[in-house]
């Protein structure tokens, strides 16, 4: 269960469609995923959104939490905090904590952007360490670009489309690419829901089993929520459900 909540996030923040100028979400909205390690209940992911000022500015300030529960937290006690600030008029992150601890893994980073100057200051705490980074493009952090892609558009994907996006994590900039695999009609704990599978390509041999262990069903609709997230690791495999939700800005059309 290496990398906890990071393989989580990994799944679900990487798809990429066309810009929509309106937020599909706000300040209050709360979504929790239960997370499965095989047949055992292994925790809870939650993120949150609030409201904030950072550096002057209107800010989003995201709270990504994940912790395990249970038995597996017997033997693999995890405790992962993640946050982001984004600015409200630019839609892109100023300010990125990543704060885990999963069994005898420790992280304490945060990096701040200036994306005038396509430059990251990265302060690893835990090491005493600031270095930089110099980014080019529209580079997000790990848990902004799930809030900025939410605001795309959907409507034109059709199955067998690729989309690429840019992930600044720790102190390198990675690629994540993803294949639509069509849509689905997904049985979900509220009911069911009309969804886009997705499917993101990622580098096998490190966490995953392979290139293509992972499968996502996000909302086909304003909202691009993941409701069902399914993975094969190098041991065992993974599963996310979305567990509740509470103020999200568009309906959730649940049917039974």
């Amino acid at each position: 269960m290496k990398k906890f909540l990071l393989i989580f996030c990994c799944i679900v923040f990487t798809f990429s469609f066309v810009q929509n100028d309106s937020q599909n979400y706000e300040s209050g909205e709360l979504l929790k995923y239960r997370i499965h390690y095989g047949l055992l209940n292994a925790g809870f992911a939650t993120l949150e959104v609030k409201s904030t000022t950072y550096e002057g500015k209107p800010h989003y300030h995201i709270v990504g939490e994940g912790s395990s529960s249970g038995a597996v937290r017997a033997f693999y006690k995890v405790d992962d905090l993640y946050e982001t600030y984004i600015d409200k008029a630019t839609n892109k992150p100023s300010k990125f904590v990543r704060k885990i601890s999963e069994g005898g893994y420790t992280r304490d980073q945060v990096i701040t952007f200036n994306h005038k100057e396509k430059t990251a200051k990265i302060n690893d705490r835990k090491a005493q360490k600031v270095s930089y980074k110099e980014f080019s493009g529209n580079v997000q952090d790990l848990l902004s670009a799930f809030y900025y892609l939410r605001n795309l558009e959907t409507d034109d994907l059709k199955t067998g489309d690729y989309m690429n996006v840019d992930i600044l994590m720790a102190d390198e900039t990675y690629k994540f690419r993803l294949k639509i695999l069509g849509r689905e009609t997904v049985k979900t704990k509220f009911g069911k829901i009309k969804c886009i599978k997705i499917r993101p390509y990622v580098q096998s041999g490190r966490i995953f089993k392979e290139s293509e262990s992972v499968t996502m069903w996000v909302t086909d609709d304003a909202n691009h929520i993941p409701v069902q997230i399914k993975a094969e690791l190098m041991v065992g495999s993974l599963k996310a459900e979305l567990h509740s939700y509470k103020n999200v800005k568009n309906t959730l059309n649940f049917t039974k």
